[in-house]
């Protein structure tokens, strides 16, 4: 009888919206140094013990419904791995700010994680890490 080992997956999605967006650029830039980031350091480790790693980035339309954005580990999104991490909306910093073109309006509205008191439109690399570490115990 052939022996067969099954190997572990981490697959990270993550669905934002498009680049054309001047007020949010920043924001998904800083998000996906980050994932590139902790993807570089913890991928060679990961493979060493038998996990595959993959990332899958959508980017949606500009029109896409509040609450598309989704940062998904295995499937789970971030805010659901994670205890103490909920996802708020909170004036995107650039609101009214006149060099960020026709596109920003006064009222507009980014997606935020708060975690420990403080809010975050880019996901620090240390959730990151954490995230994936809790998406591959799930297994």
């Amino acid at each position: 009888m052939e022996k067969y080992t099954m190997k572990k997956e981490l697959v990270i999605e993550w669905n934002h919206i498009g680049e054309e967006i001047e007020k949010t650029a920043e924001e998904f830039e800083e998000t996906g140094m980050a994932l590139s980031a902790v993807l570089a350091e913890i991928r060679m480790l990961l493979e060493m013990e038998g996990v595959r790693v993959r990332m899958n980035e959508t980017v949606l339309p500009d029109d896409a419904p509040p609450g598309s954005e989704s940062l998904l580990f295995n499937g789970v999104p971030v805010e659901d791995l994670l205890e103490g991490v909920e996802v708020t909306a909170a004036a995107c910093s650039c609101a009214g700010c006149e060099t960020c073109g026709e596109g920003c309006e006064e009222d507009a509205e980014c997606r935020t994680l708060r975690y420990n008191g403080e809010a975050y439109e880019a996901i620090p690399p240390e959730l990151l890490g954490r995230a994936a570490a809790k998406a591959l115990e799930l297994e």
